[in-house]
């Protein structure tokens, strides 16, 4: 459940996730734009998405690169192998979006090693 209200001449929303108040901007001065991303919003909660985060424009090589920079940062032992991994996984993945690799990808990926 969430509602819209003014602040100014904008519209901002309000609603909730797992009891957690979230409050947005919508950017607009039209109310009816207002109510239909705040039923957007909802829409994502639902659905078990984190509302107004777009996973879909993450790509692979932006996680990529975190990763090791995360054993590195965390003193992990097994940072060697984590840079191999991602090299590897690179040659497969390199460019594509989050949301492009899915099960048969990775599928694919593991019979292809496997050769």
């Amino acid at each position: 459940m969430g509602r819209i209200y003014k602040r100014g001449a904008v519209y901002w929303l309000k609603y909730y996730k797992n009891g957690k108040p979230y409050r947005e901007s919508a950017k607009t001065e039209k109310e009816t734009e207002a109510k239909r991303l705040l039923k957007k919003r909802e829409g994502e909660i639902s659905e078990g998405k984190i509302p107004g985060i777009h996973f879909d424009k993450v790509k692979f090589n932006d996680l990529a690169d975190d990763f090791p920079a995360d054993y590195r940062i965390n003193g992990k032992k097994s940072l060697n192998r984590a840079e191999r991994s991602v090299r590897q996984f690179k040659t497969f993945f390199d460019g594509d979006r989050v949301p492009e690799i899915t099960t048969p990808r990775i599928q694919n990926y593991i019979e292809k090693r496997l050769e």
